[in-house]
């Protein structure tokens, strides 16, 4: 048996070997590069895992710069190093994915938040294109599960022509939120920064409520067998979770829970501008944080980096650590 001496210099050989032979080759003119154009698009924007016997899909809507003068709660130096800790320089443009999952029972094909359409410019609006590129279209989703109706969850309700672009799906929202954004005196009562969302949350569910396809909610109501709504107001009035379950496997699909993996794991009380109550969205992200650890579940999130779809690690008393799904090929599990 070769002595670990004599294997490192074995291996350190191969890797002068293989360098020498690199940086030949790196100085022949690759004729193919210079007449190749360079692709620009990615993959398409979706991953698939099973649970249990059921097959969950991500779904790529996009992404959105924020800015971290938006996260509160914390010192602007300790949300800067927390930034600067996971290589994100720029504080103003800070790159947030929207996502949305897809959740097929065999009994029903569940899509959990819609996406945002076109209302938010060109890099947003792509979870119809990717539901068809894994290979469904929009007409055979049954349900709709929405974690709240802000309009990146929402708006991919309707088409950019204003039709229903899930037409034979049911749609189900909580009673606290839709009291609270479908009410006309609350929207024409609110800062006029806060108007339009108003009024883009009404107009995404309208065909809906007219056609008799939206499901108003209470708490505790059960919607579907697997899926169980977890509330968690705080982000709005009526945020929900939801915890998709099948065959002893959970997964808690948590909407707005965390908007800023880089701060809002180490710091759970920091808030986002666009929490409706920073105190009882700090309580509730602490709480969730807290279940999805504790169950050692998988947690897809809205505008975690995508897939979104991954665990969480309990690091010190009151700090987390996010543990990201890998890619991996579909196992058949039936």
């Amino acid at each position: 048996m070769k002595s670990l001496t004599k294997r490192v210099s074995d291996f350190l050989g191969t890797c002068m070997m293989v360098g020498a032979i690199a940086a030949g080759s790196a100085a022949v003119p690759s004729v193919l590069a210079e007449t190749l154009p360079q692709q620009k698009e990615q993959a398409p924007g979706y991953f698939r895992m099973a649970l249990g016997r059921f097959e969950v899909t991500a779904l790529y809507d996009g992404s959105v710069d924020i800015d971290s003068s938006l996260l509160s709660g914390a010192s602007k130096k300790t949300i800067l190093s927390s930034l600067a800790q996971s290589f994100l320089s720029d504080s103003k443009a800070i790159q947030t994915a929207v996502n949305a999952y897809l959740v097929h029972t065999d009994k029903n094909l569940i899509l959990i938040d819609t996406g945002t359409a076109k209302l938010f410019g060109p890099n947003l609006g792509f979870v119809s294109e990717n539901l068809r590129a894994a290979g469904y279209e929009p007409a055979q989703i049954d349900t709709i599960l929405l974690t709240h109706l802000h309009p990146d969850h929402a708006g991919g309700l309707l088409t950019p022509a204003g039709a229903m672009t899930f037409p034979n799906a049911q749609v189900f929202v909580s009673r606290a939120d839709a009291d609270y954004w479908l009410n006309e005196t609350k929207a024409a009562n609110a800062p006029k920064d806060q108007q339009a969302l108003f009024k883009m949350s009404r107009d995404a569910v309208a065909p809906y409520l007219a056609a008799g396809k939206l499901t108003i909610f209470d708490v505790g109501q059960k919607i579907l067998d697997g899926v169980t709504e977890i509330p968690a107001s705080g982000h709005t009035p009526g945020h929900s979770a939801y915890l998709v379950s099948s065959e002893g496997q959970g997964l808690l699909v948590w909407g707005d829970i965390v908007h800023s993996l880089a701060v809002q794991f180490q710091y759970p009380e920091v808030a986002i501008e666009f929490d409706w109550n920073q105190e009882k969205a700090v309580a509730t992200r602490r709480r969730i944080l807290a279940f999805a650890a504790s169950r050692e579940i998988w947690v897809a999130g809205a505008h975690m980096p995508f897939p979104g779809i991954g665990h969480v690690r309990l690091n010190s008393a009151t700090a987390y650590v996010w543990v990201p799904a890998e890619y991996h090929r579909l196992r058949d599990v039936r």
